[in-house]
């Protein structure tokens, strides 16, 4: 058969969205909560080692060097080192996750940390709050701002990771990536790419929301610096 004998191939088409509208929408589920799982379980992960390297300054280095450490980890050999140990499927593809996202985070979180106003925390400890105290009372708000600029660094790096799951057999909209590449189906191909596109700016866009509503203080500093 010659090259215009093929049948058609689109790069979009709602023909194969209106016929596979399930396994999008299974796909794209499974991005989501494997992308909202995972950044949380390393902001609860990556809060506790952030405040034991603020409270004792010697640790930070480790803490932020093995993290690091992770981090360079090519995504395909951590889902490949973890596949013996937790299996292949869900377990292993949300572990690299979570191992991923720790850097960022705890970074952000001493960034944020170190970022206090002196004055701020002299203040408090004349009015004689403790160091732990102090730590969630004063410095943790104050830091919110670093905090959530990590979430949304972590958040849209996670959902464009997730697509890597598919090597280990749950890699969400990757799943449909792949398949689309093994048969040269170009409309598959480009539906999940669109789709994790929006995905990623829909999550940024979520955290940045989240973020002033946990922070209405800087939107009154920013109005009265305009003025």
């Amino acid at each position: 058969m010659s090259t215009t004998d093929a049948p058609p191939n689109p790069w979009f088409s709602w023909d194969y969205v209106a016929r596979n509208s399930e396994d999008i929408q299974r796909a794209l589920g499974q991005h989501v909560s494997l992308t909202v799982q995972a950044v949380l379980l390393a902001l609860v992960v990556a809060l506790p080692l952030a405040f034991v390297a603020h409270l004792r300054p010697r640790l930070a280095g480790p803490v932020v060097g093995t993290a690091g450490v992770l981090y360079t980890v090519p995504s395909l050999a951590l889902f490949a080192l973890l596949a013996p140990y937790t299996g292949i499927g869900r377990t292993t593809v949300l572990i690299g996750l979570v191992l991923y996202a720790l850097l960022v985070l705890v970074r952000n979180v001493l960034v944020g940390l170190a970022g206090v106003d002196p004055a701020v925390t002299d203040a408090a400890r004349g009015m004689g709050y403790g160091r732990v105290r102090m730590l969630l009372q004063v410095e943790l708000p104050q830091a919110l701002p670093s905090i959530v600029a990590g979430v949304r660094v972590a958040t849209v790096t996670t959902v464009a990771l997730v697509t890597v799951g598919v090597v280990v057999g749950y890699g969400g909209l990757g799943q449909l990536m792949f398949r689309g590449f093994r048969s040269d189906y170009h409309a598959e191909i480009m539906t999940a790419t669109v789709l994790c596109v929006l995905l990623a700016l829909v999550a940024d866009l979520l955290v940045v929301l989240v973020g002033r509503l946990l922070t209405p203080w800087r939107a009154v500093r920013d109005e009265r610096v305009r003025a």
